[in-house]
Parts: structure tokens; sequence; C-alpha cells
């Protein structure tokens, strides 16, 4: 029990910032980031024996990730939760600090791409997924997830390149 527990703690100590960053992006909601990042580490502690590579632990975990994260669409129906891309990111009461920086700006953009080219950027820049686990998640080919990323990539230089952000330099991870 004691090497399971200390199995499950370095898996938890090396993945949870990832997972969360992950989560926070697919919701919008950081309590609810915080909840899907909780659960994904409840189901993953009760199937910590099926995990044969530890290699792979990040791409298991991402996966338990969307897969809650779908279930909550699935418990609450769509009126419980709105999903990123119906996000409206500017409060009635007017913009919170959070929302009036650059990273609001870049938030917005990658929020304001297709779900095909979002994804699997998020899981290749917040996630820190290989092509391959990409591929495997999405279950398309690794040659699709390059292509998806460097397309999600060339729309996002466009959408920062456009009116009122003249001058403005963005890196792009």
């Amino acid at each position: 029990m004691a090497s399971k527990q200390a199995q499950f703690d370095a898996l938890v100590r090396a993945t949870s910032g990832d997972l969360y960053r992950f989560a926070y992006w697919l919701c919008g909601q950081e309590a609810l980031a915080e909840d899907l990042v909780q659960e994904t580490f409840m189901r993953a502690w009760r199937s910590l024996d099926d995990l044969r590579d530890t290699q792979a632990a990040k791409a298991w975990l991402t996966t338990i990730l969307r897969r809650e994260h779908a279930r909550l669409y699935e418990r609450k129906g769509p009126t419980g939760l709105e999903p990123i891309e119906d996000l409206d990111l500017i409060d009635e009461d007017g913009p919170s600090p959070d929302q009036l920086g650059e990273d609001a700006i870049i938030r917005r953009a990658i929020a304001g791409l297709e779900p095909k080219y979002r994804e699997p950027l998020l899981l290749q820049v917040l996630g820190g997924l290989s092509c391959e686990e990409i591929a495997h998640e999405l279950r398309i080919s690794a040659q699709a997830v390059m292509t998806q990323c460097f397309r999600a990539r060339q729309k996002l230089k466009s959408a920062l390149a456009g009116p009122g952000l003249e001058g403005k330099v963005y890196e792009l991870p």
C-alpha cells in the first residue's frame, strides 16, 4: 500500500498543475476546474493498478479529465454549464481585472477557435502532451494533430493581429 501511495503522490505532484490548466480551459471556472481535477485523481486512485506504463500517466489522466468534463454535460444538461465557446468573458458589471489584460485577449482568441483546432492546441500547450499522445486521445492521426496545431497557431496569429492590436507582439507557444 505504501508504494502505491508513493506512486500516486508522485503522479499528483507531477501532473496536477497541467491538469488544472487544461480543466480551466475546458470549463472556464476555477472552482469547477478544481473539482474536475479532484475527480480525475479520485478515479485515477481507484484504477492505479491498471496503469502499466508510467510514461503514459499524463495522457491517461488527461483522458480521465476529458471524460469527467463530458460527464458534467451528461448529468446537468445544456442549461447546467456552458461550453467554453459560449462563455461570455465580460460580466454585466464590467470586466474583472483578469479580463482587462493581454491574457484575456489571448484567451478570447483561443476560445474563438473551432473546437477541432482548439482542443489539440490546448492538449499540446497546456497539457504538455506529445503529438502521438494527442492523436491517441482524439482518435486521429499524428499528422492530423500537427496540421491542426499549425492551423490553430496561424488562426491565432491572424486573430491577434486584428484591429486594435497593432503594435502588440504576442508570443504563441
